[in-house]
């Protein structure tokens, strides 16, 4: 298994407190779409397989705009979000409510724990959209991305399974290319700027992008596709 950064603080806002209906989400739904990790490490994720069954996984998915979106569009694929605000997740569940989402499965904390127990080559597509930046240089060690965590994601994708991130963030942009490109198992598929410039069809957009653009800020769209295993 690829050595990952371990588990540290999480920094950021933790937003307001929840409405009573969002509360109610959480406790009624949420225990049954968490994973279990045990002491030993092993993970249940409460009925799907990693390894065996289709499974995606969308690394701070923010308000679950996206996560909803795909979930709805790919009933046969198993969608694990990882989000460690409340609110986030009491938002998630409201659009799996509203929309009758089977499909999900929701680690309310850290992503690290959840990627050291997930085995290797079980995903076929990861999800980084717009992840902190943390612009100031005292900072950096807080980004969610080093040369540790791009390994585990090569790692954990399957040979031919996408990893996609986004920044609107120039510097950091960087940062994220300069992280994945080190890797050798991963290839960005980037032949010319609109590649990049451009958000896929399959990919809507979140209020977060849209707020950046209004902002003044490009966002950059990077998608990684992981090698063929030797053998």
């Amino acid at each position: 298994m690829a050595a990952i950064s371990p588990p540290r603080a999480l920094y950021g806002r933790q937003g307001r407190p929840l409405s009573p209906r969002r509360r109610a989400l959480i406790e009624r739904h949420l225990p049954a779409l968490r994973p279990a990790i045990a002491s030993d490490g092993t993970l249940d994720l409460k009925g799907p397989r990693p390894g065996r069954d289709r499974l995606w996984l969308e690394i701070g998915f923010g308000a679950g705009e996206h996560l909803a979106w795909q979930a709805e569009r790919h009933p046969d694929v198993w969608l694990l979000g990882a989000e460690p605000y409340r609110a986030g997740v009491a938002a998630l569940l409201a659009r799996g409510e509203e929309r009758g989402l089977a499909n999900l499965r929701i680690h309310d904390g850290d992503a690290r724990p959840l990627l050291a127990a997930l085995p290797d080559a079980c995903l076929e597509r990861i999800f980084v959209l717009f992840p902190d930046p943390w612009p100031k240089a005292r900072h950096r060690k807080r980004r969610l991305i080093d040369a540790a965590m791009a390994a585990r994601l090569a790692a954990l994708l399957t040979d031919g399974g996408e990893l996609r991130l986004a920044s609107d963030v120039a510097a950091h942009v960087r940062w994220l290319l300069a992280a994945l490109r080190g890797v050798g198992e991963l290839a960005w598929t980037a032949r010319r700027a609109g590649d990049w410039r451009q958000r896929p069809p399959d990919w809507p957009e979140t209020r977060y992008e849209a707020k950046a653009r209004r902002a003044g800020r490009r966002p950059a769209f990077l998608t990684f596709v992981r090698a063929p295993r030797p053998g």
